[in-house]
């Protein structure tokens, strides 16, 4: 039975791993953890003087550096002196060259916001009037590419890590003492260990290049390194790898002096102690017991201070440590990270131990019900301090479905009912689990003494020739019987432990409980995947607040006289099919550099709303060489469509196309230009 199971387990967790690698490699970069707020001058204004210096206004207090905020002229020169400087709270300057000529300037600024994230961005103003520039307004910030990608994964690993290593010795400690035995749970708590230390170094050195130029040669800089171990970030990463040298004590002691003392029955006590029978009491002495209940109870305090050492690293560098309320968010942090830990690292740990654990002291009832117990304080843990977590990081209801960091938070709590509906099948096996023990009777129903018969007439006939004082040739064939008899031993032991295994596997209740757990954790990689997103997204209540600032903030552009804050484009279509005739209309708010709202509409002839299977549109600025920059709405209702947060770099005399299809092959694209600006 397990020679059919292994390749369907195997399947699925490459699938599982599969689904939680395309979540990382589709998220989106951290953007704009800390968004810029305002600008002065503003974000396409013109102004008829040059302007003695340029200030930039976040949402929250971020680190600047030499060439943190870069002002351009036309010509791509730079036009700014000196370092930035902090004016007030969040808002900061930098000074400009005197004498500067008429023309468009652009501002591009690349800082680390308080939350460790990079931020990036640029916009153009221009000085007594608009003109053409060969500065290129990228999108790409420092965070994105290759780096970007090895250093988001680093964190996903280092998660994982911890993860495995909290949950897996939490789960031996408190739920199965006898793991501390097992060959597979020690190799799993120590890959923990390997895996949390590597990506703490990765991540330490990728830092420099992450927060600054995004090139994979400058992942070795040293100068960047030094830059980085003085920043909240790199401290945080250092107090990592400091704390991993005392978890690595820890596991010495776990899987050493503990693993010695560690029951080597199926379930033991809760505090790892086995009960010694009469003689062996005596044998003890008075210190024996509770010597080893000290064991695990300093094991235990000792382990649960180092994970909450290792989990205010995370906690008291990124978004816990800012906002509202960091004295106590921070702490709520530390928690909810410990709860996950305990909860799928445990669950790690019984699937391992479910599978690879020994035959003859599998995992049995009493340790998968303590784990029950464990999983369930955990889950009502990340409940009451995720439901402070959510207010803290919204703010509102409607952040659930009109932020990113909404959108997969939603997720994330549904796939947390799905591991605990999961886990109440889980429970409903457990109890009904039955031990996989190899009974008196089931010996009996054996040959008698047809095991060890082989074994016995060759002892007998191995202590028959020494005793004979057989020549020394006869001695020689004894001892090739006894090599002889050695080998026959180790596959009787071989054919023993596979008729066992196939007993256990042969318990119903067991093989439930090994699938249902085995989904369990597959929920849980992909879960986590989405946190490790979750944690490189931009906050939904910081999104909302620099939405409700640019849009304050519109009215003064307004009065540079660029534009009237709207464009409205209607363009006729004819693809040549059938009903291939129509009006398509294309409404871009505020039509200005940054976020934009767009609105598609499709009427028929006679001017009634129609469908059409596919709009998609691409907005190009010739002049720049920018675009095109494809544009895909949603469906709304009938004949509408609209996209949000549709970005426009720069300002200028974009193109506007529109590609309509009626039929599998009719389709038509249309253009008309617009000023955006």
């Amino acid at each position: 039975m397990t020679q059919t199971i292994a390749p369907r387990v195997r399947t699925l967790v490459l699938l599982i791993l599969a689904v939680a690698g395309a979540l990382l490699a589709g998220a989106a970069p951290a953007s704009a953890h800390a968004a810029l707020t305002g600008s002065d001058p503003a974000q396409g204004a013109v102004v008829d003087t040059a302007p003695a210096q340029i200030s930039l206004t976040f949402s929250e207090p971020i680190a600047v550096g030499d060439d943190s905020v870069r002002v351009l002229d036309p010509k791509g020169e730079r036009v700014d002196k000196g370092d930035p400087a902090n004016l007030s709270g969040t808002t900061y300057s930098v000074r400009l060259l005197t004498g500067l000529p008429d023309g468009t300037y652009t501002v591009a600024y690349q800082v680390v916001s308080a939350d460790s994230h990079p931020v990036a961005g640029a916009y153009t103003f221009s000085i007594g009037a608009p003109s053409e520039t060969t500065v290129s307004v990228s999108a790409q910030g420092s965070d994105d590419g290759l780096v970007g990608w090895l250093y988001g994964f680093g964190r996903y690993v280092s998660y994982a890590g911890f993860v495995v290593l909290a949950g897996g010795a939490a789960f031996v400690l408190a739920c199965w003492a006898p793991g501390a035995r097992v060959r597979a749970v020690q190799r799993l708590v120590v890959s923990g260990w390997l895996a949390l230390t590597a990506a703490t170094l990765g991540l330490l050195l990728l830092r420099g290049s992450y927060t600054t130029t995004g090139k994979v040669g400058d992942i070795f800089d040293l100068e960047l390194l030094g830059d980085v171990l003085q920043t909240k970030t790199g401290a945080a990463l250092v107090s990592r790898l400091l704390l991993l040298a005392a978890a690595a004590l820890f596991i010495a002691v776990l899987f050493g002096a503990y693993a010695r003392t560690a029951p080597a029955g199926a379930d033991g006590d809760a505090n790892g102690a086995k009960k010694p029978a009469e003689g062996e009491r005596e044998a003890e002495g008075d210190g024996g017991e509770p010597d080893k209940r000290d064991l695990t109870f300093g094991l235990a305090l000792g382990g649960t201070v180092v994970a909450a050492g290792l989990a205010a690293s995370w906690a008291m560098s990124e978004h816990a440590s800012q906002g509202l309320q960091p004295g106590v968010a921070m702490p709520v942090d530390v928690v909810h990270l410990l709860a996950v830990a305990a909860w799928l690292g445990g669950l790690t740990a019984l699937l391992v131990a479910l599978y690879r654990g020994p035959v003859e002291t599998p995992v049995g009832r009493d340790a998968v019900r303590r784990f029950s117990r464990l999983a369930f304080g955990s889950v009502v843990t990340l409940a009451v301090t995720g439901v402070y977590q959510s207010w803290r990081q919204l703010g509102s209801w409607s952040a659930f479905t009109d932020t990113r960091y909404g959108q997969l938070l939603l997720v994330k709590i549904a796939l947390v009912a799905v591991m605990v509906a999961v886990a109440y099948l889980s429970r409903r096996w457990t109890q009904r689990l039955a031990e996989a023990r190899i009974s008196a009777a089931e010996e009996e129903k054996q040959p008698a003494g047809s095991a060890p018969a082989e074994a016995s007439d060759a002892s007998e006939a191995s202590g028959a020739a020494e005793a004979s004082g057989a020549p020394e040739g006869t001695k020689a064939g004894a001892g090739h019987d006894a090599v002889r008899a050695a080998q026959l031993a180790r596959q009787r032991a071989a054919t023993e432990a596979a008729r066992q295994k196939r007993l256990r596997d042969a318990d119903p209740n067991r093989f439930g409980l090994r699938r249902s757990v085995l989904a369990e954790a597959g929920v849980a990689v992909v879960l986590l995947a989405v946190t490790t997103v979750l944690t490189q997204t931009e906050p939904g209540r910081t999104e909302q607040d620099a939405k409700a600032a640019a849009a304050t903030s519109s009215p003064a552009a307004e009065g540079t006289g660029q534009g009237s804050g709207a464009v409205s484009l209607t363009m006729p279509f004819d693809t040549g099919g059938r009903n291939g005739k129509g009006v398509v209309s294309i409404d871009l708010d505020p039509a200005r550099v940054g976020d934009n709202s767009l609105h598609v509409y499709v009427e028929g002839p006679d001017g009634t709303p129609v469908d059409v299977p596919e709009v998609n549109l691409a907005l190009t600025l010739t002049a720049q060489d920018i675009g095109p920059l494809p544009v895909a709405p949603d469906h709304v209702t009938t004949g509408h469509w609209s996209a949000s947060a549709v970005q426009i770099p720069m300002a200028g005399d974009w193109k506007v196309e529109v590609t309509v299809r009626t039929s599998d092959i009719d389709q038509v694209t249309v253009s008309k230009n617009a000023q955006i600006g």
